[in-house]
């Protein structure tokens, strides 16, 4: 049955859809997860997020695929710029078993030296519900989780083991948030990454 539910998720998925597609399945053992993991490592279109034994399945619409690249491509003109070392991680899957919980981030990042676990994790969601990333992100220890939402930025930063919501990157403190916020919505991508460079070589 679960089969059949992937292999229909995949199908709409070849159809340009403009929202997100969620699958909510409840009673998902470890294992069973690392199986998929494993079966659809091949397959992009789909993110699997797990969480004491509840698993997420998402198609990610284009616009979702959209907003997550123009982000993951100014936040690296910064690196660029400011002559930041970092590793792109991309959506690279982070699961600890003792831990109970496994996720696919939009994007992620580590910054000066590569680690297991990156130290930025971004998520951009378009559909309320579905499985408490916070929650997974804060088990796996990961530093900073950034949500695009309402077409916002939201930060977390993980402090005393708890996230707390800042207003200011701690991983990139120089970097300015709202005009990061006003190119990510900006209509034109290549107009977004020039005015980006022309400030930041300001």
């Amino acid at each position: 049955m679960l089969a059949e539910l992937i292999q229909e998720l995949e199908q709409e998925h070849q159809d340009l859809h403009e929202q997100d597609i969620y699958l909510l399945i409840n009673g998902v053992s470890w294992q069973y997860y690392e199986t998929l993991i494993d079966k659809l490592n091949d397959q992009g279109s789909l993110r699997l997020t797990y969480w004491n034994g509840v698993l997420e399945i998402v198609s990610p619409s284009r616009r979702h695929e959209g907003i997550k690249k123009r982000i993951a491509t100014l936040l690296e003109v910064y690196f660029e710029e400011r002559n930041i070392e970092y590793f792109p991680l991309g959506s690279t899957t982070l699961r600890l078993q003792e831990q109970r919980g496994g996720g696919e981030p939009d994007e992620s990042y580590c910054i000066i030296t590569e680690k297991e676990i990156p130290d930025l994790v971004i998520e951009v969601i378009l559909t309320s519900g579905g499985v408490n990333k916070l929650e997974i992100y804060q088990r796996l220890n990961v530093p900073e989780v950034w949500f695009w939402q309402n077409n916002q930025l939201s930060i977390y930063g993980l402090q005393n083991q708890h996230y707390q919501k800042i207003d200011q990157s701690l991983l990139l403190p120089e970097l300015d948030l709202e005009l990061l916020q006003q190119l990510i919505l900006s209509p034109q991508q290549l107009a977004a990454i020039q005015t980006f460079r022309q400030q930041l070589r300001r």
